[in-house]
């Protein structure tokens, strides 16, 4: 009976130990693996800008690294005249436009590219390049250039320390790119064909079946007055806005303002006087509407 019992508690103890003795072995402690290397964030010497302005309906995209003078002589230089740059540091200068446009008169097709420069004393080359994500200007490839055109540099009377890409003279078809470093600016014109675009919309929003919005009307005689393109119809336009809207001010502002471009000198000041009050009521004693509205009387 004895016998007996110690081979039962031998097999239940085999029984137990097994799987224990199956299982894969533990990984090395933490502590075992190697440290990793130590990191250290360290600022760069020209670090990235970006630049994002909307000209029209076109939206426009610069990226581009910033060098600073720290003392240095650049154009002529550091950036030798007739050697092609890449408009910046590090990689080469990015632009990108969202609809066709013409830089200085020269047609450039909506997309993304490189902007590379060939600076002279005089004149400057400015290339707008396929997008190749080059480092620098060293793999730089003529074959490879969308187009080029010219432009004038002026003379800044103070330095600038970093340099700067702009975009300003801002209008609804037209802006300025300016690149400017040491006391050197060039001015790139940018033109955008808004005008066609924005009428088609226009003329198939008013096509369209259903009510039209006061704010359709009035931005649809507000396009044609700025633009100069029918004033006849831009002031029907605002007074079927103003039949929906009465009591907007800048509505009767603009009415004025197409009378008065109209030669209908009683209408303005009619209008004019309108939007005075409406601009009195709406925004106070200060209201800039009711200014400009009596410049109109």
């Amino acid at each position: 009976m004895k016998s007996l019992l110690l081979l039962l508690l031998r097999g239940l103890l085999l029984t137990l130990t097994l799987p224990l003795l199956a299982q894969p072995a533990s990984p090395p402690a933490e502590k075992d693996a190697p440290p990793k290397p130590p990191r250290v964030a360290f600022p760069q010497p020209s670090p990235n800008g970006t630049v994002k302005q909307r000209v029209g309906l076109t939206d426009i995209e610069v990226v581009y690294g910033r060098p600073s003078l720290r003392g240095r002589t650049i154009f002529g230089s550091l950036v030798p005249f007739g050697a092609v740059w890449r408009t910046g540091a590090n990689q080469a200068t990015r632009i990108s436009f969202s609809t066709a446009i013409k830089l200085n008169g020269t047609a450039v097709p909506a997309g993304s590219y490189e902007l590379f420069t060939l600076p002279e004393a005089n004149s400057w080359t400015v290339i707008v390049h396929k997008p190749m994500s080059q480092w620098g200007a060293y793999t730089y490839d003529p074959k490879n250039d969308v187009v080029r055109l010219q432009a004038t540099p002026v003379t800044l009377t103070s330095p600038v320390e970093t340099f700067t890409v702009e975009i300003g003279d801002l209008r609804d078809t037209s802006a300025t790119l300016a690149l400017l470093w040491e006391k050197t600016k060039v001015p790139v014109r940018i033109e955008v064909d808004l005008v066609p675009t924005v009428v088609a919309e226009i003329k198939s929003a008013f096509a369209a079946p259903g009510p039209k919005t006061a704010a359709l009307y009035y931005g649809s005689a507000h396009f044609y007055y700025e633009h100069q393109l029918d004033d006849e119809q831009a002031l029907r336009w605002v007074n079927e806005a103003i039949q929906l809207n009465a009591k907007a001010p800048y509505m009767r502002l603009l009415k004025a303002r197409l009378h008065v471009r109209l030669g209908q000198g009683a209408e303005a000041r009619q209008a004019a006087d309108q939007a005075i009050e409406l601009g009195l009521a709406a925004e106070g004693l200060t209201s800039s509407i009711a200014v400009q509205a009596r410049l109109l009387r």
